[in-house]
Protein backbone atom coordinates (compact mmCIF):
# COMPACT_ATOMS: atom_id res chain seq x y z
CA UNK A 1 0.00 0.00 0.00
CA UNK A 2 1.36 3.84 -0.87
CA UNK A 3 0.26 7.01 1.54
CA UNK A 4 -1.16 8.28 -1.20
CA UNK A 5 -4.73 8.76 -0.22
CA UNK A 6 -7.07 6.31 -2.06
CA UNK A 7 -10.57 4.64 -1.30
CA UNK A 8 -9.98 0.93 -0.63
CA UNK A 9 -12.12 -1.61 -2.79
CA UNK A 10 -14.88 -3.74 -0.27
CA UNK A 11 -13.02 -7.10 -0.29
CA UNK A 12 -15.59 -10.06 -2.14
CA UNK A 13 -15.41 -11.92 1.06
CA UNK A 14 -16.21 -9.05 3.30
CA UNK A 15 -19.62 -10.90 4.95
CA UNK A 16 -17.28 -13.92 6.21
CA UNK A 17 -14.47 -15.44 5.95
CA UNK A 18 -13.98 -18.21 3.53
CA UNK A 19 -13.12 -21.69 3.64
CA UNK A 20 -9.13 -21.68 3.24
CA UNK A 21 -8.56 -19.08 6.26
CA UNK A 22 -6.85 -19.64 8.97
CA UNK A 23 -9.05 -20.02 12.40
CA UNK A 24 -7.90 -19.07 15.73
CA UNK A 25 -9.00 -20.87 18.92
CA UNK A 26 -10.72 -17.32 20.20
CA UNK A 27 -12.58 -16.95 16.43
CA UNK A 28 -10.62 -15.19 14.88
CA UNK A 29 -10.06 -15.80 11.04
CA UNK A 30 -6.95 -14.33 8.92
CA UNK A 31 -5.58 -15.11 5.15
CA UNK A 32 -1.91 -13.34 4.05
CA UNK A 33 -2.73 -11.23 1.09
CA UNK A 34 0.83 -10.37 0.56
CA UNK A 35 3.69 -12.31 2.42
CA UNK A 36 6.04 -10.30 4.30
CA UNK A 37 9.57 -10.98 5.22
CA UNK A 38 11.97 -12.18 8.14
CA UNK A 39 10.88 -13.86 10.93
CA UNK A 40 10.13 -10.90 13.60
CA UNK A 41 6.26 -10.85 14.62
CA UNK A 42 5.53 -8.12 17.37
CA UNK A 43 4.53 -9.40 21.06
CA UNK A 44 1.60 -7.89 23.00
CA UNK A 45 3.44 -5.08 24.36
CA UNK A 46 5.24 -3.78 20.96
CA UNK A 47 4.26 -0.68 19.60
CA UNK A 48 3.55 -1.52 15.10
CA UNK A 49 3.31 0.63 12.28
CA UNK A 50 0.23 -0.48 10.03
CA UNK A 51 -2.27 0.52 7.13
CA UNK A 52 -5.47 -0.55 7.21
CA UNK A 53 -8.87 -0.69 6.18
CA UNK A 54 -12.02 -1.83 8.08
CA UNK A 55 -15.65 -2.48 6.68
CA UNK A 56 -18.81 -4.16 8.65
CA UNK A 57 -19.98 -7.39 7.07
CA UNK A 58 -22.63 -5.24 4.58
CA UNK A 59 -19.47 -3.77 2.81
CA UNK A 60 -19.52 -0.39 4.28
CA UNK A 61 -15.98 1.22 5.20
CA UNK A 62 -16.08 2.54 8.69
CA UNK A 63 -12.09 3.52 8.79
CA UNK A 64 -9.22 3.68 6.62
CA UNK A 65 -5.62 5.05 7.13
CA UNK A 66 -5.27 4.10 3.28
CA UNK A 67 -8.11 6.40 2.61
CA UNK A 68 -6.03 8.77 4.90
CA UNK A 69 -3.04 8.25 3.24
CA UNK A 70 -1.38 8.22 6.75
CA UNK A 71 0.31 5.25 8.51
CA UNK A 72 -0.56 4.82 12.18
CA UNK A 73 1.18 3.51 14.74
CA UNK A 74 0.25 2.40 17.77
CA UNK A 75 0.82 -0.45 21.13
CA UNK A 76 -0.89 -3.53 20.72
CA UNK A 77 -2.19 -3.83 23.70
CA UNK A 78 -4.36 -0.65 23.93
CA UNK A 79 -6.64 -1.92 20.59
CA UNK A 80 -9.59 -4.41 20.47
CA UNK A 81 -8.26 -8.19 21.31
CA UNK A 82 -8.71 -8.99 17.58
CA UNK A 83 -6.39 -6.53 16.84
CA UNK A 84 -3.79 -7.41 19.86
CA UNK A 85 -4.26 -11.38 19.26
CA UNK A 86 -3.64 -11.16 14.63
CA UNK A 87 -0.92 -8.90 14.24
CA UNK A 88 1.30 -11.03 16.55
CA UNK A 89 1.09 -13.67 13.89
CA UNK A 90 2.75 -11.50 11.04
CA UNK A 91 6.02 -10.31 9.80
CA UNK A 92 7.22 -6.56 8.22
CA UNK A 93 5.87 -6.32 5.03
CA UNK A 94 3.13 -8.69 5.13
CA UNK A 95 -0.77 -7.97 4.74
CA UNK A 96 -3.42 -9.89 6.15
CA UNK A 97 -7.18 -10.21 5.98
CA UNK A 98 -9.06 -10.57 9.60
CA UNK A 99 -12.61 -11.91 10.08
CA UNK A 100 -13.01 -10.67 13.71
CA UNK A 101 -15.94 -11.92 15.99
CA UNK A 102 -17.68 -9.18 17.89
CA UNK A 103 -16.48 -10.36 21.11
CA UNK A 104 -12.95 -9.50 19.55
CA UNK A 105 -13.77 -6.10 18.39
CA UNK A 106 -16.40 -3.26 19.68
CA UNK A 107 -19.36 -5.74 20.39
CA UNK A 108 -22.39 -6.62 19.31
CA UNK A 109 -23.69 -3.15 21.14
CA UNK A 110 -20.39 -1.01 21.66
CA UNK A 111 -19.84 1.40 24.64
CA UNK A 112 -17.66 3.88 22.74
CA UNK A 113 -19.35 6.41 20.81
CA UNK A 114 -19.58 5.67 17.12
CA UNK A 115 -17.85 2.40 17.08
CA UNK A 116 -19.20 -0.48 14.63
CA UNK A 117 -21.03 -3.01 16.23
CA UNK A 118 -20.90 -6.93 15.40
CA UNK A 119 -18.11 -9.25 13.37
CA UNK A 120 -15.78 -6.64 11.51
CA UNK A 121 -13.58 -7.54 8.77
CA UNK A 122 -9.81 -5.42 8.52
CA UNK A 123 -7.49 -5.62 5.90
CA UNK A 124 -3.90 -4.45 7.41
CA UNK A 125 -0.16 -4.25 5.99
CA UNK A 126 2.41 -4.36 8.55
CA UNK A 127 5.24 -1.66 8.07
CA UNK A 128 7.42 -1.69 11.32
CA UNK A 129 8.02 -3.11 14.97
CA UNK A 130 8.95 -1.48 17.49
CA UNK A 131 9.83 -3.53 20.87
CA UNK A 132 8.45 -2.22 23.97
CA UNK A 133 10.98 -1.62 27.24
CA UNK A 134 11.42 -4.48 29.51
CA UNK A 135 8.80 -5.03 31.32
CA UNK A 136 9.21 -4.66 35.34
CA UNK A 137 10.08 -8.19 37.59
CA UNK A 138 7.18 -10.00 38.27
CA UNK A 139 6.64 -9.70 42.58
CA UNK A 140 7.18 -12.97 43.96
CA UNK A 141 3.70 -13.22 45.99
CA UNK A 142 0.87 -12.96 43.08
CA UNK A 143 -1.65 -13.91 45.60
CA UNK A 144 -2.04 -12.02 49.18
CA UNK A 145 1.44 -12.84 51.70
CA UNK A 146 -0.63 -14.27 54.98
CA UNK A 147 0.98 -11.24 56.55
CA UNK A 148 -0.87 -8.83 54.26
CA UNK A 149 -3.72 -6.36 55.81
CA UNK A 150 -7.14 -7.61 54.33
CA UNK A 151 -10.26 -4.69 54.51
CA UNK A 152 -13.44 -5.87 54.17
CA UNK A 153 -13.79 -5.49 51.00
CA UNK A 154 -11.52 -7.96 50.08
CA UNK A 155 -8.99 -5.54 49.13
CA UNK A 156 -5.25 -7.05 50.49
CA UNK A 157 -2.41 -4.51 50.36
CA UNK A 158 1.59 -4.34 51.93
CA UNK A 159 3.40 -1.32 52.59
CA UNK A 160 6.52 -1.68 50.26
CA UNK A 161 7.81 1.79 51.11
CA UNK A 162 6.80 4.31 54.57
CA UNK A 163 5.70 7.51 52.88
CA UNK A 164 5.80 11.19 54.54
CA UNK A 165 3.03 10.86 57.09
CA UNK A 166 0.07 12.88 57.22
CA UNK A 167 -2.97 13.52 55.23
CA UNK A 168 -4.39 10.89 52.62
CA UNK A 169 -6.63 11.49 50.14
CA UNK A 170 -10.37 11.65 49.74
CA UNK A 171 -12.76 10.20 47.76
CA UNK A 172 -12.68 13.00 45.17
CA UNK A 173 -9.12 14.10 45.04
CA UNK A 174 -6.90 13.97 42.01
CA UNK A 175 -4.07 11.99 42.69
CA UNK A 176 -0.85 11.75 41.21
CA UNK A 177 0.64 8.00 40.84
CA UNK A 178 3.11 5.37 39.28
CA UNK A 179 2.07 1.89 38.95
CA UNK A 180 2.47 -1.18 37.62
CA UNK A 181 0.06 -4.07 37.10
CA UNK A 182 0.06 -8.08 36.67
CA UNK A 183 -2.35 -10.61 36.25
CA UNK A 184 -2.54 -13.01 38.90
CA UNK A 185 -0.92 -15.77 36.57
CA UNK A 186 2.40 -13.07 36.16
CA UNK A 187 1.06 -11.19 33.42
CA UNK A 188 2.40 -8.24 32.96
CA UNK A 189 -0.02 -5.70 32.10
CA UNK A 190 1.12 -1.78 32.48
CA UNK A 191 3.69 0.54 34.00
CA UNK A 192 3.64 4.26 34.03
CA UNK A 193 7.43 3.79 35.67
CA UNK A 194 8.54 1.87 32.60
CA UNK A 195 7.46 5.07 30.34
CA UNK A 196 8.46 7.42 33.15
CA UNK A 197 4.87 9.59 32.90
CA UNK A 198 2.95 9.69 36.00
CA UNK A 199 -0.60 8.98 35.56
CA UNK A 200 -3.25 11.76 37.30
CA UNK A 201 -6.67 11.19 37.87
CA UNK A 202 -9.95 11.94 39.81
CA UNK A 203 -10.35 9.36 42.75
CA UNK A 204 -14.26 9.15 42.24
CA UNK A 205 -14.23 8.70 38.12
CA UNK A 206 -11.67 5.59 38.23
CA UNK A 207 -13.51 2.03 37.29
CA UNK A 208 -11.66 -0.50 39.65
CA UNK A 209 -12.95 -0.28 42.91
CA UNK A 210 -10.24 -1.44 44.59
CA UNK A 211 -8.04 1.62 43.02
CA UNK A 212 -10.30 4.05 44.62
CA UNK A 213 -10.66 2.09 48.01
CA UNK A 214 -6.54 1.49 48.38
CA UNK A 215 -5.53 5.07 47.17
CA UNK A 216 -7.39 6.21 50.24
CA UNK A 217 -5.06 4.14 52.33
CA UNK A 218 -1.90 5.80 50.99
CA UNK A 219 0.45 8.90 52.22
CA UNK A 220 2.79 11.13 49.86
CA UNK A 221 5.24 9.41 48.85
CA UNK A 222 4.57 5.84 50.17
CA UNK A 223 5.03 2.64 47.55
CA UNK A 224 2.37 0.06 48.86
CA UNK A 225 1.04 -3.35 47.16
CA UNK A 226 -2.08 -4.33 46.29
CA UNK A 227 -3.63 -7.51 45.43
CA UNK A 228 -7.53 -6.95 43.82
CA UNK A 229 -9.95 -9.62 43.57
CA UNK A 230 -12.22 -9.81 40.80
CA UNK A 231 -15.05 -7.84 42.17
CA UNK A 232 -13.22 -5.12 43.02
CA UNK A 233 -11.62 -4.94 39.67
CA UNK A 234 -13.16 -5.81 36.18
CA UNK A 235 -15.31 -8.55 36.99
CA UNK A 236 -15.03 -12.00 35.36
CA UNK A 237 -16.98 -10.51 32.38
CA UNK A 238 -15.00 -7.47 31.84
CA UNK A 239 -15.22 -5.06 28.66
CA UNK A 240 -13.67 -5.92 25.64
CA UNK A 241 -9.68 -4.90 26.33
CA UNK A 242 -9.87 -5.23 29.96
CA UNK A 243 -7.94 -7.43 31.76
CA UNK A 244 -10.26 -10.18 33.33
CA UNK A 245 -9.76 -12.03 37.18
CA UNK A 246 -7.83 -11.27 39.81
CA UNK A 247 -4.99 -7.61 39.56
CA UNK A 248 -1.64 -6.99 41.43
CA UNK A 249 -0.65 -3.22 41.36
CA UNK A 250 2.60 -1.50 43.24
CA UNK A 251 1.61 2.18 43.40
CA UNK A 252 3.65 4.71 44.27
CA UNK A 253 1.62 8.12 45.90
CA UNK A 254 3.04 10.92 44.47
CA UNK A 255 1.23 13.68 45.32
CA UNK A 256 -2.89 14.34 45.83
CA UNK A 257 -4.80 17.58 45.55
CA UNK A 258 -8.88 18.65 45.99
CA UNK A 259 -10.74 19.87 43.91
CA UNK A 260 -11.03 23.34 44.50
CA UNK A 261 -14.91 24.57 45.69
CA UNK A 262 -16.78 26.21 42.94
CA UNK A 263 -17.24 29.64 43.14
CA UNK A 264 -21.09 30.40 44.20
CA UNK A 265 -23.91 31.80 41.49
CA UNK A 266 -23.53 35.03 40.48
CA UNK A 267 -27.04 36.80 41.82
CA UNK A 268 -29.43 37.72 39.27
CA UNK A 269 -30.17 41.23 38.36
CA UNK A 270 -33.52 42.19 40.30
CA UNK A 271 -34.92 43.25 36.46
CA UNK A 272 -34.10 39.37 35.21
CA UNK A 273 -37.48 38.52 34.22
CA UNK A 274 -38.24 41.39 31.90
CA UNK A 275 -36.66 44.08 30.37
CA UNK A 276 -37.12 47.57 32.50
CA UNK A 277 -38.78 50.59 30.87
CA UNK A 278 -35.95 51.97 29.76
CA UNK A 279 -34.45 49.19 27.80
CA UNK A 280 -33.90 49.70 24.05
CA UNK A 281 -35.49 47.58 22.44
CA UNK A 282 -34.67 46.50 18.46
CA UNK A 283 -37.25 45.66 15.76
CA UNK A 284 -36.06 42.14 15.97
CA UNK A 285 -37.26 41.97 19.84
CA UNK A 286 -33.77 41.88 21.73
CA UNK A 287 -34.06 44.33 24.61
CA UNK A 288 -30.44 45.93 25.90
CA UNK A 289 -29.27 48.50 28.53
CA UNK A 290 -25.96 49.50 29.52
CA UNK A 291 -24.20 49.08 32.93
CA UNK A 292 -20.62 50.35 31.93
CA UNK A 293 -19.45 53.25 29.42
CA UNK A 294 -17.29 51.84 27.08
CA UNK A 295 -14.50 53.63 25.06
CA UNK A 296 -13.87 54.13 21.30
CA UNK A 297 -16.48 54.28 18.77
CA UNK A 298 -15.81 51.10 16.83
CA UNK A 299 -18.73 48.34 16.29
CA UNK A 300 -17.72 44.63 15.45
CA UNK A 301 -19.15 43.00 12.33
CA UNK A 302 -21.40 40.21 12.09
CA UNK A 303 -18.37 38.43 11.00
CA UNK A 304 -15.65 39.74 13.87
CA UNK A 305 -14.16 37.89 16.91
CA UNK A 306 -14.86 38.96 19.57
CA UNK A 307 -13.82 38.57 23.24
CA UNK A 308 -15.91 38.97 26.43
CA UNK A 309 -16.78 38.18 29.59
CA UNK A 310 -20.69 37.15 30.45
CA UNK A 311 -23.12 35.48 32.64
CA UNK A 312 -26.25 34.23 31.66
CA UNK A 313 -29.85 33.63 33.51
CA UNK A 314 -33.35 32.21 32.74
CA UNK A 315 -36.36 34.74 33.56
CA UNK A 316 -36.68 32.93 37.20
CA UNK A 317 -33.04 34.16 38.16
CA UNK A 318 -31.69 30.53 37.78
CA UNK A 319 -27.86 31.07 36.68
CA UNK A 320 -27.06 28.55 33.81
CA UNK A 321 -23.33 29.88 32.46
CA UNK A 322 -20.97 32.55 33.36
CA UNK A 323 -16.98 32.88 32.17
CA UNK A 324 -17.06 35.32 35.05
CA UNK A 325 -17.25 32.51 37.54
CA UNK A 326 -14.66 30.66 35.96
CA UNK A 327 -12.54 33.85 35.78
CA UNK A 328 -12.30 32.71 31.90
CA UNK A 329 -13.23 35.09 29.13
CA UNK A 330 -14.49 33.49 25.83
CA UNK A 331 -13.46 34.34 22.46
CA UNK A 332 -15.31 33.54 19.04
CA UNK A 333 -16.33 34.94 15.88
CA UNK A 334 -20.13 36.92 16.20
CA UNK A 335 -21.86 34.61 13.32
CA UNK A 336 -21.07 31.49 14.95
CA UNK A 337 -23.40 32.12 18.53
CA UNK A 338 -26.95 32.31 18.89
CA UNK A 339 -28.65 35.38 17.47
CA UNK A 340 -29.76 37.39 20.08
CA UNK A 341 -25.74 37.86 20.71
CA UNK A 342 -24.82 38.35 17.15
CA UNK A 343 -27.10 41.52 17.08
CA UNK A 344 -26.76 42.41 20.51
CA UNK A 345 -23.09 42.66 20.42
CA UNK A 346 -22.67 44.70 17.61
CA UNK A 347 -24.29 47.15 19.15
CA UNK A 348 -21.27 46.95 21.90
CA UNK A 349 -18.26 49.01 21.90
CA UNK A 350 -14.77 48.10 23.78
CA UNK A 351 -14.82 47.98 27.23
CA UNK A 352 -18.55 48.60 27.65
CA UNK A 353 -21.33 46.11 29.90
CA UNK A 354 -24.98 45.81 28.57
CA UNK A 355 -27.64 43.71 29.77
CA UNK A 356 -29.52 41.69 27.30
CA UNK A 357 -32.97 40.12 27.26
CA UNK A 358 -33.24 38.02 24.49
CA UNK A 359 -36.43 36.60 23.37
CA UNK A 360 -36.52 32.81 22.95
CA UNK A 361 -36.20 32.62 19.14
CA UNK A 362 -33.53 34.83 19.50
CA UNK A 363 -31.64 32.23 21.91
CA UNK A 364 -32.19 28.70 22.04
CA UNK A 365 -35.94 28.52 21.42
CA UNK A 366 -38.67 27.37 23.58
CA UNK A 367 -37.85 23.83 23.28
CA UNK A 368 -34.01 23.73 22.57
CA UNK A 369 -32.82 20.99 19.78
CA UNK A 370 -29.26 21.45 21.72
CA UNK A 371 -28.70 19.16 25.21
CA UNK A 372 -28.33 21.44 28.33
CA UNK A 373 -29.35 24.38 26.34
CA UNK A 374 -31.59 26.89 28.78
CA UNK A 375 -35.40 27.18 27.09
CA UNK A 376 -37.03 30.71 26.61
CA UNK A 377 -36.23 34.37 27.72
CA UNK A 378 -32.65 34.81 28.28
CA UNK A 379 -31.06 37.58 30.06
CA UNK A 380 -27.31 38.16 29.72
CA UNK A 381 -24.72 40.19 31.26
CA UNK A 382 -21.88 40.69 28.68
CA UNK A 383 -18.71 43.12 28.90
CA UNK A 384 -16.93 43.07 25.38
CA UNK A 385 -13.45 43.46 26.14
CA UNK A 386 -11.89 43.63 22.34
CA UNK A 387 -13.06 43.30 19.01
CA UNK A 388 -10.53 40.86 16.85
CA UNK A 389 -8.43 38.15 17.43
Amino acid sequence: MSDQPTTPDTPEDVAAAPADAEVTDSGLASKVLQAGSGNDKPGPRDTVEVHYSGWTTDGKLFDSSVQRGEKISFPLNGVIPGWTEGLQHMVVGEKRRFWIPAALAYGETPSSPGAPAGNLTFDVELFAIMAAPEAPATPENLTAPADAEKSFSGLAHQVLEAGDGGAKPGEADIVTVHFTGWLEDGSFLESTVMKDQPAQFKLDQVSIKGWVEGLQLMEKGEKRRFWIPAALGFGENPPPGAPKGNLIFDFELLEFKGMPKPKPPIEAPADVAAAPADANVTGSGLASKVLKEGNGSAHPAATDEVLVHYTGWTTDGKMFDSSVQRDEPISFPLNGVIAGWTEGVQLMVEGETRRFWIPGDLAYGETPSRPGAPAGMLCFDVELIKIGG
